[in-house]
This record gives C-alpha cells, structure tokens and sequence, in this order.
C-alpha cells in the first residue's frame, strides 16, 4: 500500500515511453484539414493588401482566413494574468508585433499549407518600431502586482541608506527568454453541430473552454477543451492565445476538423514570454552586517496594450530582515508581443540582482555570504505584522553547504584553481511563494476496490498522474494500480490552473478531502449497522487502511462490505477553497477564472518555500570559458507527496537556472524588432555537456497552517537564484562581476 512521501515511479510512465500517451496534437479526428501560419515580417504598422488569388487556386487549398474574411467573428482573447490587453492578430489590419499572425492558409495536407501560406502576397506599411527600454517611442507607466497590490515599503530607506557605512548600488539585468518547451504549440478543433472540441495543449483547460466560449459568443458548456498530456509548458502554456480562435473559425466555415501545428520559430512571437528587466538594488548595513536598507527599483518591458508585468517585488522586499525598505516597479510600453509567465516569473529575474548585491555586501563587509544571511534571518514580514507559516532558509543552507563543501573556499577571488581553470564558488537563496487555488474533484469507489478520480486537471510532465493516485492510496487504503485517473478534460471538475507551484497542492488537498467524505460515509453507515464487526463504533475513529475499515481495537470491515452496505457504489463530489482564497472563489472557479490563495497575500502569514542553491564553475585563465561542473540545491517545501518526481522538478529547475544564468537570451534586431535566433540552433539551451552534477537535497519541514497537507509547491522554486549563484561564483572566481545575463566569455575577456 503506496503512502505520501513513498517515491513512486510515475503511472503514465510506460504509456508516454511506449507513444500510447495521446498529446492534444497526437488525438485522432476524421479527415482533418491542416492549418499554417503566415505572420508578419514587421514590428508596427498595418497590413495594406493581401492578395490571395492565386493561393486560393492551388490545388488542396481549402481556405485562406485575413482580416478582410474574419476579422469581426472574434473578440480579442483576454491577456495573461487577468491584467487584459493581449496583442491581437486578424480583427483588423494593424500589427503590433514582429511575428504576428496574419493569415490561416487551410489545405488539405501540412506541406501545402505550409507552402501556400509563403506564397501569399502580403504587401505591408510598416512604421518604425520601438524595441524596449530607451527606443524612440516606448511608453513608460508604474507597474501594479498581480492583485493590484502596491509595492511594499518600511520605515525610511533613503535616510537609512545614505547614512548607513557599508553599501552597495548597483545595477542588473536580464534579457528575453523564451520557454521552449518540447512540445510544438497546437490546436486541433472539432465541430459537432454547435458543440466544439478543442485538443490543444494547456495548464489550464477551463479557462480555454470559458475563454474561447467568450471569444466566439458561445456558452461555456458548447465548448470542451482536452488536454490529457503536455509536453512542457513552464507558463506558456497557461494562458489563451489568438491562434485558438481562428482555428475554430476556419473549422466552422469547412464543417470539418482543422489542425495546426506551430512551427518552432513561430512559438517565440505567437504565445508569451519572460520579459527582459533592469534593475536598481541598493542594500545597507551596520558594520555587524545587519541591514539597514534595501532599495529595489525594477523596470520590465511589455507589449503595447498590455499592462503584464512580472513583478517580484514583493518576494525581494521580504526575504530578509530590514526595517527599511523601498520598492518601486515599472512597465515599458514596446512594440513587442505581449509576455507572460515563465517558469518562477517574478522570482527568476527579481532575485537575481538581489542575491548578486548580498554577495557584493558580503565581499565589502569581508564576511562569508552564508553568514551575512544567516544574520538576516528572520521569521517576521520585514513590511507588516504577519509572520512566516514556517521558514527553513538557514537549514537550507547549511544541509547545502555540508554537502558541497563550503568550509573549504577561499574567499579571495582568483585564488582557488586547478591548472589553467579558475574556480569559483558562489550560493544565493531560493523563495517562492506557496499558492494553492480553488479545486474540485469527483471520486467513486465500487466494491472490487478499485476508484476513480475526476478532475480537469493537468500533466505537464510534473507528475499530476502519479501524485494523485498517491493521494488516493494513501487516504483510501489501496493499490496505486487500483486507482484510476482521469484528468485534462474541461468537461470534468475544475481544478484551475496548472501554474505558480499551486497545482500539486490544490489538486491534492481537494482529493484528500473526497477521500475523507468517502471514509465518512463508510464509517458512519457501518458503525450504525444493526450487526457487523464495526456496529456501535465511533465513525470519526474508523480509518482506511489496506482495504478495509479498521477500528482501533483492531477490528476491522472490507471495504467491499461496507460499500455494499450503502448500495454498491460510492460517489462523492468534492470542492476546496483553501484559506486566503476570495469568497468568490468557487464561483470564479466554476466561470473559468483563477482563485488562488497567495502565500505572500494571506492574511494569516506568509507561506513561502525556501530553498540555497550553491555551484561551482571554472573559468579557462586564457579563453574565458565557462564550466559548471557541480551545483548542489537544498529545499524546504513543507510536505513531499512523491520524492522521485519532485527530485526531477528540483533537477529540472537547477538545470535551467543555469540556463539562465549562462545560455538563454532572445536576440532582437534593434532596428526591426525582430527576434533573430528563432531556432535551437541559436537559442541557446544546455545539454549533457554542460551539467555534470547535481544534487537535490529535500530538507523535511512541517507546515500545519499552509494547507491540510502541509504542501508547497516545489515547480518553480528549483530556478529560483540559481543565476546568481553562477553570477556569483563567476566574481570568486575571476574578480569581475557582471551584473547582466546571460555570462558569456567576452564579459570575461
């Protein structure tokens, strides 16, 4: 009998391996038409003709679908986190955005789409764009967190600053990333009668179905979105983009399925993004290290009508003990598509110039960084009253630097090497804030023992399958291979979004809860039976466990009886709004939308997971070559439902922190803005070459007030300051510190 805690091999395992695993591009239709895009070579301007006489004559075109056709058929889908304003595509002539979409070409084969949709005649009058931060025409506005929360701030951190004797002032930044998951972006639309289907791959199918149904002027329940696996999403696919709609249309006007399937490059300006950033951090502190001021200005780049920022403030302006604090955020208006969330948003490129400036006070103070933030700690919101539910920071670090061997470092930089290779060592802090959204959840349990679990939730390779019937197994006394799993279906019970380490939590929580109404009903029918072994018993004593009720006296029911007690089969129907969450939450739930209780927005305390990432790189004296041979990454998260696959999200996460740090940047042509390096050739990502080892190290932590089962989510915090700690290691090793990312070898030079 599999428990919580208990590493499980995943469930879907052998389907995904053996291709029997159905991707919403792999889900069989009859006779689909195949859809291509064409988009636009320009940042700004409007398309002034398309002609598409000839396309349309090509043998196996179906359709060709521009503004001029459709353009009033669909409503602008609404933008990435609630805060609207997403770029839109064919409702009229204007382009916003290098790669926007501006014609469907349908055709009865993929290649003939493909090439009909590069001999269109698109004749365009473009208009000189703005790129980002300082380009002629960029708009600038303040920036609002994602509830619309303003920055938070203490005491008074310019006086404290400007007479504090140990500061630091620099600036950072961070560039464009994109997610790049494995998975291409799809849709494939199917219409029965009135009733669309849609197989596209999504964190969130109900705010696909609610989304679209808005987009077309549908009732939500005429639409169904289907998405039992994806392959990858990391955010981006979280959100609706335009291509879903006219996928739609274009499988209404033939009265057959169509189906699209993105090109790679097309994936970098047809969905969303990690915004690039800059950055101002000014730290303070006494001589003991104590701070005294923290001064955090952040600017971020957005599209032109979107207000989207990713806004870390919040998490910067509370990781450590000061009673000075000032945080202020803003936005640039380019003519760029609109970003959105990519894995740890706010945390990955708002910690970064934070845990870079720690180990710049660190050096200025002559102090190891590990003890200026041991200093620091504190159980306390530097901002408010509220204190932390639970905070493990320090254990992090230290089960980290046992592990790694930090009592041996150098601190002089440049002084620690191994032939022509400079060594350097460098740590940061991971945080993220613990989330956990609304959830519903239907559960049946027949008398062969076997149960069934509904719920529209999600399995983005994060292991949602497995934790679930964990879950389940754990709760209900059964076999994993007992238990089924039926998720990424809009047509079954919300689960919300698979997004901001909450899934796992509100996907559990909510299962654990049915399992208790199930045990509930059981109990209470056998302990009121007029005979059996449980008759006269207190329902509240009798658990689940092994297949049968068992009383503590050591008596004991099949659970097959007991459910033949009740009538044969039990079926409950479940709902979860987790403390923090809004009143409304349910119902928001039920309409598509995102309730979700924040860990940095409770009333009750600060939820937060904490993590220490620590690694090596070496530095070639001659050429400037980077190496990271080792990384080693402690986490506290509360309760761990399954070590093997939150040991891969951890993994997964380091790995792409050092990504981050060291590989990943969007190129744009300033003039044009274009991005230039579309493709896996160019954007570069790390491979086996590149990462020799990591070490996850769980750190156990109870947390009996984040949620019943004590979970945090572990999805994001895994990225979480790894590019500091490379950018710090850099300056160990090399004396130079280089405040903008990626770290490349002409930095060094």
């Amino acid at each position: 009998m599999a428990r919580i805690g208990q590493p499980l091999a995943r469930i879907d395992g052998p389907a995904k391996v053996t291709g029997a695993a159905l991707f919403p591009a792999d889900e069989p239709v009859a006779r689909p038409a195949y859809a291509f895009l064409a988009t636009s070579p320009i940042a700004k301007g409007r398309v002034a003709r398309v002609d598409a006489a000839a396309v349309r004559a090509l043998p196996g075109v179906l359709d060709v679908l521009t503004h001029a056709n459709v353009g009033g058929e669909v409503k602008p889908p609404g933008g990435p986190g609630g805060q609207g304003g997403t770029t839109t595509t064919l409702e009229s002539d204007r382009v916003w955005h290098d790669g926007q979409i501006v014609a469907v070409v349908v055709a009865e084969t993929y290649e003939i789409a493909r090439d009909a949709a590069r001999r269109l005649k698109i004749d365009y009058a473009p208009e000189p764009p703005a790129v980002g931060f300082g380009s002629p025409g960029a708009t600038s506005e303040p920036a609002q967190g994602l509830e619309g929360d303003k920055p938070p701030s203490a005491g008074d951190a310019q006086s404290a600053f400007a007479n504090a004797p140990v500061k630091v002032d620099a600036r950072y930044s961070t560039p464009t990333q994109h997610h790049n998951a494995m998975e291409l972006f799809s849709t494939t639309c199917v219409w029965r009668g009135d009733q669309l289907t849609v197989y596209e791959p999504s964190q969130f199918v109900g705010g696909v179905q609610h989304g679209l149904a808005a987009q077309l002027g549908l009732p939500p329940e005429k639409v169904r979105c289907v998405s039992r696996f994806v392959g990858g999403g990391f955010g981006g696919k979280g959100g609706l983009t335009a291509r879903t709609a006219w996928i739609a249309i274009a499988a209404r006007r033939l009265g057959r399925p169509v189906k699209l399937v993105a090109t790679r490059d097309q994936g970098f300006t047809i969905a969303t993004y990690r915004a690039e950033t800059r950055h101002r951090l000014r730290l303070a502190a006494g001589r003991d290290g104590r701070l005294q001021a923290l001064i955090h200005e952040a600017d971020s780049v957005t599209s032109r009508p979107s207000r989207y920022n990713a806004n870390g403030l919040s998490t910067t302006a509370r990781l450590y003990a000061c009673p000075n604090v000032t945080t202020e955020g803003r936005i640039t208006h380019a003519d760029r598509n609109t970003p959105g969330f990519m894995r740890a948003p706010p945390e990955t490129p708002f910690m970064f110039p934070l845990e870079c400036a720690m180990d710049e006070l660190a050096a200025e103070l002559g102090m190891d960084p590990v003890e200026l933030r041991r200093i620091n700690d504190t159980d306390k919101d530097p901002t408010g009253p509220r204190r932390f539910t639970s905070r493990s920071l320090m254990r992090c670090f230290d089960e980290a630097a046992r592990a790694f061997g930090w009592s041996r470092r150098d601190p002089k930089p440049g002084a620690m090497r191994d032939g022509e290779w400079l060594i350097g060592w460098g740590c940061a802090s991971a945080a993220y804030s613990a989330n956990i959204g609304a959830g519903a959840c239907r559960l049946r349990l027949t008398p062969d023992g076997k149960a069934r679990i509904q719920m529209a939730a999600h399995e983005l390779g994060t292991g949602s399958y497995t934790i679930l019937a964990l879950t389940a197994a754990d709760r209900l006394g059964l076999r994993v291979e007992d238990i089924a799993v039926e998720i990424g279906d809009s047509a079954l019970p919300p689960a919300g979004l698979s997004a901001g380490s909450t899934h796992a939590s509100t996907i559990c929580n909510v299962l654990a809860k049915a399992c208790e109404e199930v045990r509930a009903r059981l109990a209470e029918a056998a302990a009121a039976a007029n005979s059996g072994p449980l008759a006269g018993q207190d329902p509240a004593r009798l658990a689940l466990a092994e297949g049968a009720l068992r009383a503590p006296d050591g008596r004991s029911e099949p659970v097959a009886d007991a459910i033949r007690r009740i009538g044969g089969m039990v079926e409950v129907y479940t709902e979860n709004l987790p403390v923090g969450a809004p009143p409304d939450g349910l119902q928001t739930l039920h309409n598509g939308g995102i309730a979700m209780s924040r860990g940095s927005s409770r009333e009750d305390g600060l939820a937060f997971a904490f993590g220490a990432q620590f690694v090596e790189v070496r530095v070639h004296e001659r050429t400037r070559e980077i190496r990271t041979p080792r990384a080693v990454g402690a986490f506290a998260a509360g309760r761990i439902v399954n070590p093997t696959t939150a040991r891969s999200q951890y993994m997964g996460g380091m790995i792409w922190g050092l990504a981050s740090a060291l590989h990943e940047a969007t190129e744009i042509d300033k003039r044009l803005g274009r991005y230039y390096n579309k493709d896996f050739a160019e954007y570069l990502i790390p491979v086996n070459a590149d990462v020799d080892q990591v070490e996850v190290i769980f750190v156990p932590e109870e947390d009996r007030q984040v949620n019943p089962l004590g979970m945090k989510g572990i999805g994001e915090i895994g990225i979480v300051g790894m590019n500091a700690a490379v950018a710090n290691a850099v300056w160990h090793a090399t004396g130079r510190r280089v405040r903008d990312l990626p770290i490349r070898v002409e930095q060094l030079l």
